[in-house]
């Protein structure tokens, strides 16, 4: 146990929801096009904006010798490049933020005893997930300042089940902290249920990703069939020209699995609900039935979204839906992870 559980929970909700405004700016950073605006990563003096006109010309300069500018924006003004330089400067501020937040808070409680053995292996595995995603950061955003001037949509992926990672391990943490052990009836099938929806789901948002990467949700606005066809040509094509490598690269072939993969989870939550919900014990019931809103809301905003072909507004509250349900799936796990085997 902790020494003093109350701070540390404190501690560990702020970090979550400061992670979970990082995934939302992140999110806008991308839709606005702005994540290679800032093309040199300097640790300290990065958090210093420019801030005479100056400074902001040779902002620009430095910005006009990379890909983007080059092949994309010779078009842009001073004043446009400001406009998505400030995403991408927000991005990497609440960035540092979050490694404030985490770090003194840790050093103040570790020096004041409250963290056993086992908990200190645990924060330092927390460290460890955020620096990680920290380089996959800039190891992402490194790939579109070469020859293309966009980056690798693998590398996108990557970044953001990093972020839903550590985002997953912090809520995890927290009901540690928060949650007493519960028992569940049915809780191994249960559980098992529940970690193929976590599967599927963390699937869901590398394809979202593919997605986003590639800008394939400007395609297919239709739904549920893509264009008038349950399985677009375009597919096979892909499959008999690329093998398997369509299956992650192909615009078609990518939204097309997202969609369906979006489509079976809902189907399996749902399904969840109605087989488990009636065994489960009332806080356990509560907690499943809020899973099955969040992934209601998510399914009707990944359709809304492509039909409008992806309004920020909208593509934004998808991904934060995402990690709302992800860290959904999470609580419930955790509620059934301490329970005993009770035969159905």
């Amino acid at each position: 146990m902790l020494r003093q559980s109350k701070p540390v929970l404190i501690w560990l909700i702020a970090g979550a929801l400061l992670v979970a405004g990082m995934v939302v700016i992140g999110g806008i950073t991308r839709l606005t096009n702005s994540g290679l605006s800032m093309v040199e990563w300097k640790l300290i003096m990065g958090a210093i904006p420019p801030r005479t006109e100056a400074e902001w010309q040779e902002t620009f300069a430095k910005y006009q010798q990379f890909p983007e500018y080059q092949k994309l924006n010779t078009h842009y003004t001073l004043e446009d490049f400001k406009a998505i330089f400030w995403w991408e400067y927000l991005h990497r501020l609440l960035g540092r933020l979050i490694g404030v937040v985490f770090l003194i808070p840790f050093i103040f409680f570790w020096i004041k005893g409250y963290f056993n053995k086992k908990w200190l292996l645990k924060l330092l595995v927390l460290f460890a997930l955020g620096g990680f995603q920290g380089f996959l950061g800039w190891f992402m955003v490194k790939s579109g300042l070469v020859d293309q001037p966009d980056v690798s949509h693998y590398r996108l992926a990557a970044h953001l089940l990093a972020a839903f990672g550590l985002f997953c391990y912090i809520i995890w943490l927290i009901m540690d902290l928060y949650s007493p052990a519960q028992v569940n009836i049915r809780v191994v099938r249960y559980a098992f249920m529940l970690r193929v929806i976590l599967v599927l789901a963390l699937l869901q948002v590398m394809y979202g990703a593919f997605v986003a990467g590639l800008n394939a949700g400007l395609f297919y606005p239709t739904f549920p069939t893509m264009n008038g066809a349950w399985i677009p040509p375009a597919i096979a094509d892909a499959w008999q020209q690329n093998g398997w490598v369509s299956l992650i690269s192909d615009i078609t072939t990518v939204q097309f699995i997202h969609r369906w993969l979006g489509i079976t989870l809902f189907s399996l939550v749902v399904g969840v609900y109605y087989i488990f919900g009636p065994s489960l014990l009332r806080v356990a019931q509560q907690r499943l039935l809020w899973l099955v809103g969040v992934v209601s809301v998510q399914a009707l905003l990944g359709i809304f979204t492509l039909i409008y072909q992806v309004p920020i507004a909208l593509a934004v509250a998808h991904q934060f839906v995402a990690l709302v349900f992800i860290g959904s799936i999470i609580v419930n796990l955790h509620g059934v992870r301490h329970g005993q085997p009770v035969p159905a």
